[in-house]
């Protein structure tokens, strides 16, 4: 989540009381920052639609489980690269994202390629805390996907075993949570603690080049036919481009690190 390039401050994504939002270039990608050296982001130029980072492609290994969501939900907007993928590659399903900085929405909009709302859209600014407590918003997201980070990226702004219980009540009876740990070391044993006491079967793939950790959180346990698993990953492989053989083998070596 970091980069050595200088990050430059736009005017135009400067709210007052929100950390302003920033860009840098390198190589054909932009990055979003927060007003510091911490990579919020990432989109090719070339590929607007697509998924630049490693961990935030690991963030759609929901789509292992389930093939056809109805509602899609992103907690924490980032360069809005999980928002506009599952909005262009999932036509029959709504997606919202939640993302508290308005400085964030305005730059995904203005570059990063992030569409307006429609009627399978919906881009909030709001709380995510709140999304996830009310109740009108308990039983209807099939995946949620949580990477909420402040300025300094610590660790996950939200954290608690009361948020990841409304979390919870989010899902469908057979929903699924994925959300990226990152940043210092307690952290990952706290958010995953957390996570333990409150989901059915809580499994992550080990860190590949940074040192980010993304986790899937069930609803309700699956059973894990690994043969299935990678049926369905040349599937994702072919049909979205993404390196879903590379997030079984993570799931196969989490499974054998916990014998």
């Amino acid at each position: 989540m970091t980069t050595d390039f200088t990050s430059t401050s736009h005017t135009a994504f400067s709210h007052p009381g929100h950390p302003p939002a920033t860009t840098t270039e390198h190589r054909g990608i932009r990055y979003l920052h927060l007003g510091t050296k911490w990579v919020q982001g990432a989109m090719c130029l070339d590929k607007p639609d697509a998924i630049e980072l490693e961990y935030v492609q690991m963030m759609m290994m929901w789509m292992l489980f389930k093939t056809q969501p109805k509602r899609i939900v992103q907690l924490g907007l980032g360069s809005a690269a999980l928002t506009k993928f599952s909005y262009r590659r999932f036509p029959d399903a709504t997606v919202t994202a939640i993302e508290l900085n308005p400085n964030v929405i305005a730059i995904c909009g203005a570059q990063f390629a992030l569409p307006p709302n429609d009627a399978h859209l919906d881009v909030r600014e709001m709380n995510a805390l709140d999304f996830v407590l009310d109740p009108a918003n308990h039983g209807t997201v099939d995946a949620l996907q949580v990477d909420l980070y402040d300025e300094d990226a610590r660790g996950p702004v939200l954290d608690t075993p009361e948020f990841y219980q409304a979390c919870f009540d989010c899902l469908t009876d057979d929903g699924i949570m994925c959300t990226n740990v990152f940043g210092d070391f307690p952290n990952y044993d706290k958010n995953l603690q957390a996570m333990e006491l409150v989901f059915d079967a809580v499994v992550w793939v080990p860190e590949m080049e940074d040192e980010n950790i993304v986790v899937l959180a069930f609803k309700k346990s699956p059973s894990l036919d690994f043969s299935d698993l990678y049926e369905r990953a040349a599937t994702i492989k072919k049909q979205f481009n993404l390196p879903a053989k590379n997030w079984v083998n993570g799931l196969k070596q989490w499974m054998q690190d916990q014998q």
